[in-house]
């Protein structure tokens, strides 16, 4: 059948979120240090603890703290806090934070990458402890992370501060030991964990970023490891509000054009696709979408396919892309055999449309797919200010606050692949 037959037209639309973005990211960060009750002692060696998500400008954000850090007598150093990331190994981890630019030379501080943990207390906590060896033999641990809604539970924590302090700090040992557990891990022995941790006195406190729905940041707030907790619950409050949102709820077919570890800690976020996929755990109410595709994997993933699972269609492009052997590292450690599963593996863009138009349950006849079909392209599951979307789509969108659509009509695919965005 004709591509341009079974492709119906497509238009922009533009969501309005608020930006509230702060403006002057670099004094908003020394600010909430100063206010944060942080005390380190001069000449103190302090890890600076920064983990593997695709948090906005992490360069500057962890280059001013450990300006900061110096500017007050301390001899700050940097430790991936990472668990089983960048294929859970020292070399890999430390290329994960290269790609967002913090190295040696970018931060004027050591880059300080091992998998060696040292065990901790645990007595009582049916748990194992471990802490990055490095980091427990500094003098103390500054903790940097974006706190938001968890890809795979909610409640809390979810993605912080407090989990980084264990999974993240505990590296691959301690990923394996909470995710063995399942999803139970996650949602009941994490808060313990931390607290363990944090009593430890090894912690001298958390810079925590909450990003608005342009992912932009839009909060930082400092606490000393006491103060962490009650500060962690308050700013996951406020991401809960803030998180982009795809605007309809019902979706025949939803392409991504990339996915990827830099994007979500899932590649895909289930809170935007409504799908979590954790045996016993229950999907969100919404958005329902019928089928998703996605086309490509970013080159920040550094292969790691998480989350391609939750797919129905990929490409060749993106299959050739994946390290199997990181993915599914990932993927044990999580425990989440969904997550890893191939999807149906389309040769082409075209290829792939046919496919997931037809995994949506569409009829066949291209008139009734032009007219009924509801498909919504977004570049990532973090970008969503911008989408093209198709005319029955665009027709259910009309009306809806913040949203605005082009009259110009674009075309889905152009010479058997995806248009470029325009």
């Amino acid at each position: 059948m004709d591509d341009q037959l079974l492709a119906p037209a497509m238009y922009r639309a533009s969501v309005r979120f608020a930006d509230d973005a702060i403006a002057d990211l670099p004094a908003a960060i020394a600010d909430a240090l100063d206010r944060g009750r942080l005390r380190p002692e001069p000449g103190s060696r302090i890890a600076v603890a920064v983990g593997s998500r695709g948090i906005h400008a992490l360069d500057r954000i962890v280059r001013t703290t450990v300006d900061w850090l110096r500017a007050r007598g301390a001899v700050p150093f940097i430790v991936p806090a990472m668990g089983s990331h960048g294929g859970a190994t020292a070399e890999g981890q430390a290329e994960v934070l290269a790609s967002y630019g913090i190295t040696e030379r970018t931060m004027g501080v050591p880059v300080r990458s091992s998998m060696e943990t040292v065990r901790l207390d645990s007595d009582g906590l049916d748990l194992d402890l471990f802490m990055d060896r490095n980091a427990w033999e500094a003098d103390a641990v500054l903790l940097v992370n974006r706190v938001k809604p968890h890809t795979d539970f909610h409640g809390f924590p979810e993605s912080g501060l407090l989990k980084m302090s264990v999974i993240g700090l505990g590296k691959h040992a301690q990923a394996l030991a909470v995710h063995g557990r399942g999803i139970r891990g996650l949602k009941e022995f994490i808060l313990p964990a931390a607290r363990r941790i944090l009593a430890t006195g090894r912690i001298l406190g958390g810079l925590a970023v909450v990003e608005n729905a342009w992912d932009r940041t839009m909060r930082v707030q400092a606490a000393p490891a006491d103060g962490i907790e009650p500060m962690e619950r308050d700013l996951l409050s406020l991401a809960a509000t803030t998180m982009a949102r795809l605007p309809l709820d019902r979706i025949d077919v939803l392409i991504a054009d990339e996915m990827g570890k830099d994007v979500s800690g899932t590649g895909l976020d289930t809170n935007v696709i409504g799908r979590i996929r954790i045996l016993g755990e229950a999907e969100p109410a919404a958005p329902v979408i019928r089928s998703i595709l996605v086309s490509r994997l970013t080159a920040a993933s550094h292969g790691n396919a998480i989350g391609v699972g939750l797919a129905d269609v990929i490409t060749r492009e993106l299959y050739d892309a994946i390290d199997f052997a990181a993915t599914y590292e990932n993927g044990l450690t999580s425990s989440f055999s969904e997550r890893v599963k191939i999807p149906y593996v389309a040769p082409d863009h075209a290829a792939a449309v046919r496919a997931a138009l037809r995994f949506a349950g569409l009829h066949p006849d291209p008139a009734v797919i032009r007219e009924r079909a509801r498909i919504v392209r977004v570049r990532n599951t973090l970008e969503l200010s911008s989408l093209v979307v198709s005319a029955a789509a665009a027709e259910a969108l009309r009306g809806t606050a913040d949203v605005e659509i082009d009259a110009e009509p674009l075309p889905l695919l152009e010479a058997g692949r995806l248009a470029p965005w325009r």
